[in-house]
């Protein structure tokens, strides 16, 4: 069977029916945990973050195959979103709910607000409801009027959005005022709303993001991405997160590819070919990709979300420049290792979170929880199945 079809019938059999299974029908929204050994938990926290990207995964699914009972689940995940995730009060998303949908975290995070837009955009173009549109429009002006300062996003704030400390993406021992994966996730957001509703607003600040990237994010002495700042986008540790370079790497050029400007296709064009050689020379051993290296020492483990990652940044490596048909093979020996390793062979589950380089899982990581959800695996296959580039 080709790649393709292999990844088409593991999003159908597999990542579709196990998300479906996660509805809640009594209180709204998906499950919030589910844990190693299989045991659903159905009074765990509902993160807003994991109902957004379930929100999205199912718009887009349902765009991709149309299967009415996508949009369904589209339905039910936006309805969640707007009536107990979105603070009517203050505006905003929260951080969490409780199972029952009370707010269980009040804490309003740009990063946040910005998965709710990738959603409510994706729903819109699935379901052509303007509310989900008009929703995500409100979402935008309220990170550009409220999320910011003089020189970029910031990340965490209170209920009323006041600025508390960002705990919540910040990692690696320290306490990060600006982030390159809040502000990815922004472009990311960004990138869809203009896709779907061609607003003049959005469109110019997709590309004073741009310009970020390229003036304070990338690295090009050292060919990566910085990911921790200061306030004044000064990189405060020393780390290269190999799976938010392969990530950046193709949602750039996705955005390259929306904006349609020549301009800065020029610009980004270097940077993403940058990104995705080096990740391929200094992360990649053959068949998977390793986690991120912090001050020189190299952490190998195989996380589910960067091995999905790979597969659509190495084959939008390739689209780019076919010659580099090492790009392609590349992508292929990570499916085929994602197909040994990575998925879960046990009935009613998924992907495992985390493996050892060799591809045993690491025992103890929920299968389910705040932030494992279908959005990076069920994208992959989505990518993959869209962009038509298969091997036998």
């Amino acid at each position: 069977m080709s790649m393709i079809n292999e990844i088409r019938e593991h999003l159908t059999e597999v990542i579709i029916p196990f998300w479906k299974n996660l509805r809640d029908d009594e209180y709204g929204g998906y499950y919030g945990w589910l844990d190693y050994d299989l045991k659903l938990d159905k009074k765990a926290v509902k993160g807003c973050i994991l109902n957004s990207r379930i929100t999205w995964f199912f718009s887009n699914a349902y765009t991709l195959l149309k299967d009415e009972s996508l949009l369904d689940e589209a339905r039910h995940g936006y309805e969640f979103l707007r009536d107990k995730c979105m603070d009517r009060e203050n505006g905003g998303i929260f951080w969490s709910l409780n199972y029952d949908g009370t707010p269980e975290d009040t804490t309003k995070h740009t990063y946040n607000q910005a998965f709710a837009i990738y959603a409510l955009s994706s729903y819109y173009e699935a379901s052509g409801d303007g509310e989900a549109l008009a929703l995500a429009r409100e979402l935008f002006s309220l990170i550009e009027t409220r999320c910011m300062d003089d020189k970029g996003y910031l990340e965490a704030f209170d209920r009323t959005f006041q600025p508390v400390e960002n705990d919540k993406l910040s990692e690696n021992g320290v306490i990060a005022e600006k982030t390159m994966n809040t502000l990815l996730h922004v472009f990311e957001a960004y990138t869809e709303l203009y896709r779907v509703s061609g607003d003049e607003n959005v469109k110019q600040r997709l590309m004073w993001i741009m310009d970020v990237f390229v003036k304070k994010i990338y690295n090009p002495n050292l060919h990566r991405q910085e990911v921790f700042f200061d306030a004044n986008y000064t990189s405060i540790i020393d780390l290269h997160s190999y799976g938010h370079d392969i990530e950046t790497a193709w949602l750039l050029n996705r955005g390259l590819d929306v904006l349609g400007e020549e301009k800065y296709k020029k610009k980004l064009g270097p940077v993403i070919d940058d990104l995705t050689e080096q990740i391929f020379e200094v992360a990649f051993n053959g068949h998977s990709l390793a986690n991120e290296c912090e001050k020189g020492i190299v952490n190998s483990h195989r996380i589910w979300w960067v091995q999905a990652e790979t597969v659509v940044g190495f084959i939008n490596g390739y689209q780019r420049h076919p010659e580099r048909t090492d790009y392609l093979q590349a992508a292929t020996a990570e499916w085929e290792f994602i197909k040994e390793h990575v998925i879960d062979p046990r009935e009613g589950s998924e992907w495992y979170w985390e493996t050892y380089e060799d591809g045993r899982p690491i025992e103890g990581r929920p299968i389910v929880e705040p932030w494992k959800c279908p959005y990076h695996n069920g994208r992959m296959c989505m990518e993959v199945i869209r962009r038509g580039i298969d091997v036998a």
